[in-house]
């Protein structure tokens, strides 16, 4: 049995050793050679476009991100801003009225506040629903420029 083996190993081997003496003058046909060149420049250059298309995404986001984000901080200040201001305004009144001699001035000094109160609460509203309004708006132009962008460039990449 041990002989078997060793014919077997041995006719392999000159098997093998006939395959790569006769595949060493071998060439690959020309026009087998052209098609892996084209399709590896092809591969090539489409993941390069589809590498820049990812890296021009990335960038889109980030402008999206950072316009959301200032957009947010506007809205948060002026909030801070309108917060400061009405209790700034309960102050000044609550200390008119700590100053009043009688009730009827308790009593206009509390109508005036209120009065004020609800003019400045509209006029904040509208302020903060404008600026909510412009905001978004921009948001949303930055994404829609980016959504323009990326599918222009997607489909020239294609």
């Amino acid at each position: 049995m041990n002989d078997a083996f060793t014919r077997q190993v041995q006719d392999f081997t000159r098997q093998a050793q006939e395959m790569f003496t006769a595949g060493k003058d071998a060439k690959v046909p020309e026009n087998i050679s052209a098609f892996a060149e084209d399709a590896i420049a092809k591969s090539r250059d489409a993941y390069h476009k589809f590498a820049a298309l990812a890296k021009d995404n990335a960038k889109v986001a980030e402008e999206v991100l950072l316009t959301t984000q200032a957009g947010a901080k506007s809205i948060g200040e002026k909030i801070v801003a309108n917060t400061l201001a009405n209790t700034e305004a309960a102050f000044e009144a609550a200390q008119a009225i700590a100053r009043a001699r009688t009730f009827p001035e308790i009593a206009r000094l509390q109508a005036n506040y209120w009065q004020q109160q609800f003019a400045v609460a509209g006029s904040q509203s509208k302020e903060l629903f404008e600026l909510s309004n412009k905001v978004t708006k921009q948001a949303l132009e930055t994404v829609g420029a980016a959504t323009t962008k990326s599918f222009e460039q997607f489909k020239s990449a294609g």
